[in-house]
């Protein structure tokens, strides 16, 4: 069984401008065990009318992938295109340039140690830093590009193929 890694998130950091909220991960795998939510994330779901059972199976979802074939396409310049658009939305606190490499780590750390599966908790669980910024901003700029759940996938299949069209 492979050993779990040094460092995991521990917290999501919610930023906007001088705006900082933490939720804990430990909160996050609570509700996905439970379908409750505790603490802040708790206040944050009623403030959002979303129902804590349907976000806790999100939060279980999980997707089985080949890990030697995910390494290979994140490694490939549209998987680091894919990378980099994540990457503007979510990375490690106060090191935003290092995105890229978190993500790319998470995804394959999150898959190994899933025996080829990753949900959104083993994704958290094998990110390389304690706390990973969520920029609010940059979230809220793709939410409202992506009205539906078909434009969102648009968005990241199509979108990273743009920047490689002049460089062929």
């Amino acid at each position: 069984m492979p050993q779990p890694p040094v460092q995991a998130a521990e917290n999501l950091v919610f930023v906007s401008g001088a705006f900082r909220r933490s939720i804990p991960v430990a909160d996050l795998e609570y509700l996905a065990n439970t379908g409750q939510a505790r603490g802040l994330l708790a206040d944050v779901l009623a403030l959002a009318r979303q129902d804590p059972a349907t976000v806790a199976k999100l939060l279980k979802e999980s997707i089985s992938l080949p890990v030697t074939l995910v390494s290979r396409l994140l490694n490939t310049r549209i998987g680091e295109a894919l990378l980099k658009r994540v990457g503007q939305i979510v990375f490690p606190l106060y090191a935003s340039g290092d995105s890229v490499p978190a993500l790319r780590s998470a995804v394959i750390l999150g898959l190994v140690q899933g025996n080829g599966s990753l949900s959104a908790i083993s994704f958290f669980k094998a990110y390389p830093t304690q706390e990973m910024e969520v920029s609010i901003p940059a979230l809220l700029s793709l939410m409202s590009k992506a009205s539906s759940i078909s434009e969102l996938v648009r968005f990241f299949s199509e979108s990273p193929l743009d920047g490689l069209k002049g460089s062929n």
